[in-house]
């Protein structure tokens, strides 16, 4: 079982920054892709940004140059850096463990946290 669980949401102006940690129970960076997604009132969850095998991270278009993922092994934490926020960017973020293929591992969420943009 893990627990992954969100910190550093809340309420801020257009243009201001947010960081994101998403703390993992327990070391497991070695087997999952960590990713961050979001969802906003009355749309789908979309993802924001995801961990590539060689810990890289991708983002959506719509967060690219703004947003920064980044990781600390050691403290078993990822994070998600958002600057120039805009009011769209206001939405409930989730922090997601996704298993490497063929480990026949489940899948993890965290709890979700509030981000919203509002002048």
């Amino acid at each position: 079982q893990v627990q992954l669980v969100e910190s550093g949401g809340g309420l801020v102006q257009p243009g201001g920054s947010l960081r994101l940690s998403c703390a993992a129970s327990r070391s497991i960076f070695n087997l999952y892709y960590m990713g961050w997604y979001r969802q906003a009132p009355g749309k789908q969850r979309e993802l924001v940004a995801t961990f590539t095998g060689g810990g890289t991270a991708n983002y959506t278009d719509s967060v690219k140059g703004r947003f920064t993922a980044s990781r600390d092994n050691a403290k078993n934490t990822v994070y998600l850096e958002m600057n120039s926020l805009k009011p769209e960017d206001t939405a409930v973020y989730y922090c997601n463990a996704k298993p490497l293929p063929g480990l026949g591992l489940r899948a993890y969420w965290g709890q979700g946290i509030q981000v919203t943009v509002s002048s």
